[in-house]
């Protein structure tokens, strides 16, 4: 006797939100193929696919989540696969989310760290979305502080506990810490889920970060990053999972915050860029655990950082200025001047002539208004008058204003030190394109074959990319000596 196939339950729960959308089955399908050709995906549904789905047919691959991805975008709130009724086999939004309370942020930040750490390369070729970055930026504007972030803590005592039996007006001498069993004191350097976190982990995570970031930004993203995530994996996770009380609890997410942020930084040099999405999101989450706004902020401009990269401009506004909306009119001026030079790098990617040159005069405006020893968060340091000259110089390069543009990098060169290598080549590379620009051949060609030496020197995707696109600009003129002698040296550096 033949058996029957298994009969299909009609998936009510995507019926009721295709209904909220108010998508017909033709507009859901091409909604769905149109954010597929997003990630180079050509999956060509139609309105009978969606009526299979309807019937109870799941969809294979990828398409649960894109399909989660449509009604978030249409209703504008975070829905799963299964929200829909659909299974999840290839979570494509995964580590996009901005959880709902520190733990849930624990979990989805460890399983980031567990994946990358071990040999799972598709997770380094997850595509970046710039839909992805609505949601948690909106999230954490709007957000409300996390009420407790303790664990593990015991509970307050009671009234009148910890009193003597038989002298009620006694109370016991307090015990900021009680004896540790034998065992437990043998034990206490072993990272565990009980493992009461210190001032000292603090600090010793934050050493942690200045070493990577060192390391960045002398030798490249490539260099040490795979050692940064094992890091937060083995360390980072046992202690997020350990007992401390608010304050150091506070603390704690504010410097794994910090060091997944240089993960995504690090991810986003080599061109990780779905990943190192991820990273900045699940960063901002973990900030906003920390009750830190002014470190959100510098999530949010990293995130704009990037959208630039990629050519978003109007996504990189965006974020710049929900940055400036979070912290408000009272931030540092050194931290005001560099999310007002981050918007400008978005509208000179738009070609935003006016709103970049505004920008940048805020920018300039706020940088002149700090002083020495004003109190500015540690991670500002590296935005001085070097590092606002370069993003002037990034920006006229981008409006073709080559002249200033030459002006900027120059002194940016001039004023930068060499411990942030890596900066300097991208401005060595903008001033080389500047002189291109000016028919200055001879020393564009010198400038962009110091900057070649030094990308191959590093584990640098976008270094090398500032240099490919030098290369191309250098295309209509392949038959000028300079250009023959800039191709000879850069070859002979195999």
């Amino acid at each position: 006797m033949t058996e029957r196939p298994p009969q299909r339950i009609p998936n009510r729960q995507l019926a009721a939100l295709i209904a909220e959308a108010g998508f017909s089955n033709a507009g859901l399908a091409r909604r769905v193929d149109q954010l597929g050709l997003e990630h180079g995906l050509d999956l060509r549904y139609d309105k009978t696919s969606v009526t299979r789905w309807l019937r109870g047919q799941q969809p294979r691959g990828t398409t649960p989540a894109l399909i989660a991805e449509v009604f978030t975008r249409r209703l504008g709130r975070r829905l799963t696969a299964q929200d829909l009724g659909l299974d999840a086999c290839a979570p494509v939004y995964a580590g996009l989310e901005f959880a709902a309370t520190p733990q849930e942020a624990v979990d989805i930040v460890s399983g980031l760290w567990r994946k990358d750490s071990g040999s799972q390369a598709e997770l380094r070729k997850i595509a970046f979305t710039p839909a992805g970055l609505v949601v948690p930026s909106r999230d954490w504007l709007i957000g409300r502080p996390d009420d407790k972030v303790a664990r593990g803590e015991p509970a307050a005592p009671a009234p009148g506990a910890g009193r003597a039996p038989g002298a009620p007006g006694r109370a016991a001498a307090p015990s900021a810490c009680p004896p540790l069993p034998r065992q437990r004191q043998a034990d206490r350097w072993q990272r565990g889920p009980g493992h009461r976190v210190t001032a000292g982990d603090i600090a010793a995570l934050r050493s942690v970060g200045e070493l990577f970031r060192s390391l960045d930004q002398t030798y490249g993203g490539g260099h040490a990053r795979q050692a940064l995530v094992r890091y937060l994996e083995h360390e980072g996770e046992p202690m997020l999972r350990g007992t401390y009380g608010e304050t150091i609890g506070r603390r704690l997410f504010s410097a794994i915050a910090d060091l997944t942020r240089l993960a995504g930084w690090t991810s986003y040099d080599i061109a990780a860029h779905g990943l190192a999405q991820r990273y900045f999101v699940q960063a901002l989450r973990l900030a906003q655990a920390a009750g830190d706004r002014p470190y959100g902020s510098y999530v949010l401009v990293t995130m704009s950082r990037q959208a630039v990269y990629l050519g978003h401009g109007r996504e990189a506004v965006q974020l710049a200025r929900v940055a400036q909306q979070g912290v408000g009119g009272g931030a540092p001026p050194v931290l005001q001047s560099l999310l007002h030079a981050v918007e400008a790098r978005g509208h000179a990617v738009l070609g935003e002539v006016r709103a970049c040159t505004a920008s940048l005069a805020r920018a300039e405006r706020a940088l002149e208004t700090a002083r020495p020893g004003d109190e500015a968060p540690y991670w500002t340091r590296f935005f001085d008058e070097a590092q606002l000259a370069d993003e002037f110089g990034h920006c006229h390069r981008d409006l073709q204003q080559y002249r200033a543009a030459a002006q900027h990098a120059e002194r940016s060169l001039q004023l930068r030190g060499k411990a942030y290598a890596r900066s300097r080549l991208f401005c060595r590379v903008v001033l080389a394109t500047a002189r291109l620009g000016l028919g200055e051949l001879e020393q564009a060609c010198a400038l962009g074959a110091e900057a070649a030496q030094q990308a191959a020197e590093m584990r640098s995707a976008r270094a090398a990319d500032y240099v490919r696109d030098f290369e191309r600009r250098l295309e209509p003129y392949r038959d000028a000596a300079a250009v023959r002698g800039y191709r000879d040296r850069v070859a002979a550096l195999g």
